[in-house]
């Protein structure tokens, strides 16, 4: 690998707080290079966290709120010009969904710099998947950029298969970065079996983002009829979620439990110890971000031994079945897990549990693979 000692890379995100924002920052830095970080806010969690690497504050956006983060990139072109300095020296420009992309292509301009451009992508926005003149004009403005991109990275093949290669026409060169955990957190050994067994309910764990009105709805249908069957478990933070109703569901279902926000280096183990099953069901966009994206939970459970519960036919249900770690479901996914859970045994749980715990860890925990993404940026 050609030494990235010091390197200077500009670093463009949407949330200088997200938890996946924090683990490709420090990447960067393990690896040798120099990061600073032109990044907005989003007050949703982890709001008095101070970076400890040099940090250009560009503002405040919120999710889903397009109009609002159009302003706020207009609002963040003075800090770009007040930092070209630091843009000029760049080695590499690090973009982290379009929005941050167009932003990154803007500061390269102002700093008069050739450096190349990578742009990661951790989910397809909706907005890009509709009809209409306004979505068909946002995919040539992204078109339009990839044309000056370096390297395109994705979480997901999913992404590259059915919108990059398949919508956008992009065939430019592209690498496989998965949501991983990183750095390996503490993992005393691996999930007990469940202790109990026989004399308590299943309990299934949702932990991280808590999105899609449909994904709620689902898991309040399911509680209301396995009853004392099945307790489901949530820890995160509310993105598309409306918090009143959420605390209905609380209200209404005794089996569903609610422990509040998390910080993932500290609390994962004891929250993934008190699960039996990952729920990695996500419904928000079934026809296309959902379907395709590999969720951060997916790689959470797995490296603490808990087998995922996804949807057939999804991205992450098709890797589940491939090495038979899981379970998945068809639709009517209701009736599904209801059968589901009605005739699952101990002895079926122990076998997906004992394959899950005999899959090597760098399944779920990224090394190589950052040291081969480090490689590629490093090349003229």
């Amino acid at each position: 690998m050609r030494d990235v000692r010091n390197a200077p890379l500009s670093f463009f995100c949407p949330d200088v707080t997200d938890a996946s924002t924090l683990k490709r920052v420090q990447q960067f830095i393990d690896f040798g290079y120099s990061v600073t970080v032109f990044g907005f806010r989003r007050e949703r969690y982890n709001t008095d966290y101070q970076p400890s690497w040099p940090n250009v504050p560009l503002g405040f956006t919120t999710d889903a709120r397009y109009w609002h983060r159009l302003s706020a990139l207009l609002h963040a072109i003075p800090a770009l010009f007040a930092n070209r300095r630091t843009l000029a020296r760049a080695s590499i420009f690090y973009a982290r969904n379009i929005d941050q992309l167009v932003l990154a292509l803007l500061g390269r301009l102002i700093a008069f710099s050739r450096a190349p451009i990578a742009y990661e992508v951790l989910d397809i926005p909706p907005i890009l998947m509709r009809r209409g003149p306004v979505p068909a004009f946002l995919r040539a403005i992204e078109r339009s950029c990839l044309r000056r991109v370096s390297l395109l990275v994705l979480s997901s093949p999913g992404f590259h298969r059915n919108y990059f290669s398949a919508v956008q026409k992009y065939a430019g060169d592209w690498f496989l970065l998965e949501n991983k955990l990183y750095p390996s957190p503490s993992r005393s050994r691996a999930a007990a079996i469940r202790p109990g067994a026989g004399r308590r309910p299943w309990v299934v764990g949702y932990f991280g983002l808590i999105r899609g009105e449909a994904t709620v709805d689902l898991i309040a249908r399911l509680a209301h009829r396995l009853q004392d069957r099945v307790v489901f478990k949530f820890g995160g933070v509310f993105t598309t979620v409306e918090q009143a109703k959420f605390e209905t569901v609380l209200r209404r279902c005794p089996n569903v439990d609610y422990s509040g926000p998390y910080l993932p280096q500290q609390d994962l183990e004891r929250l993934y110890r008190e699960v039996d099953f990952a729920w990695a069901l996500d419904l928000e966009n079934t026809d296309h971000n959902s379907r395709w994206l590999m969720p951060c939970r997916f790689y959470e459970a797995g490296y603490y031994g808990v087998p995922c519960l996804a949807v057939h036919r999804f991205e992450v249900g098709n890797v589940i079945e491939k090495h038979h770690i899981g379970w998945t479901f068809a639709e009517p996914l209701e009736d599904s897990l209801v059968r589901f859970f009605e005739r699952l045994t101990e002895t079926d749980y122990e076998m997906i549990h004992a394959r899950l715990a005999a899959v090597p860890s760098s399944m779920f925990v990224a090394g190589e693979d950052v040291a081969r993404l480090c490689e590629k940026l490093a090349r003229p």
